[in-house]
């Protein structure tokens, strides 16, 4: 089937192909041109491409010293990552490999113990102790005061933070919510954004991590470290049929 032509620069034809491989090579930015203002935008720039390649061609710059400098360092460029892509091509890593070292390493995946708090936000002391007094008396519960008192953004969510592990808060904070037990409530705690009323909502204990869990994570940093070593012994044999001179120690 043939490919459907969007333009026509000259005598070269953009394709649909054409804008697809240049969303394509974006990676992930690609995503915000997936849409037909986005790709209307592409194929601009590809035919802004093909008139400045026509113009030059005319002109003859590829015969200039500077374009031929240039096109000589991109070449080397290209070679060498060329070479460097043919190193690691065959490289792999299997399921057994990553599996073996998740069992002879498990101490190292272990998922550290997590508290699950809410808070009220105040800017004053005064201000704390009185919403206390009223959450002591049951008059108000801890969501309403926090969405009517907090000045935090959690608020809208009743003053819930969710989870998190230690020293992801200021010190203070962190050590009220990793000494309070499940239920209780404990102000006011100052800090640098003012006075909390904190309650803690429940405790993780530290767990190993599954297995299933940080396969692909795993899997990814092997490889890595797999690539790594073929492409440093790929430069140690280069070095003993190209032997490299430092005379000069920056």
């Amino acid at each position: 089937m043939e490919e459907k032509i969007l333009a026509v620069v000259g005598t070269k034809s953009i394709t649909e192909a054409d804008v697809n491989n240049f969303i394509a090579a974006l990676g992930q930015r690609g995503q915000a041109y997936q849409n037909p203002q986005g790709r209307a935008m592409v194929l601009e720039q590809l035919i802004n491409k093909a008139l400045l390649v026509l113009d030059a061609t005319r002109n003859l710059y590829e015969r200039e010293p500077e374009f031929k400098a240039e096109l000589a360092r991109v070449k080397e460029d290209l070679l060498a990552n060329y070479a460097v892509e043919k190193t690691v091509r065959d490289v792999r890593i299997t399921d057994a490999e990553v599996e073996a070292y998740y069992n002879e390493n498990k101490a190292q995946f272990v998922k550290e113990p997590t508290v699950n708090a809410s808070h009220i936000l105040v800017d004053s002391e005064e201000k704390a102790n009185d919403i206390l007094a009223q959450l002591n008396a049951g008059s108000i519960s801890f969501e309403d005061a926090a969405k009517q008192y907090s000045t935090c953004p959690s608020a809208k969510e009743g003053g819930s933070l969710g989870d998190f592990t230690r020293g992801q808060m200021v010190p203070e904070f962190d050590e009220a919510c990793f000494t309070m037990e499940v239920g209780e409530t404990r102000g006011p705690v100052k800090t640098q954004f003012g006075y909390h009323l904190i309650r803690l909502n429940a405790k993780g204990d530290a767990a190993e991590m599954p297995y299933a869990q940080i396969k692909d994570q795993l899997k990814d940093k092997l490889l890595g470290e797999k690539q790594q070593k073929a492409y440093q012994s790929k430069i140690n044999q280069l070095k003993i049929l190209y032997p490299v001179d430092k005379p000069t120690i920056l």
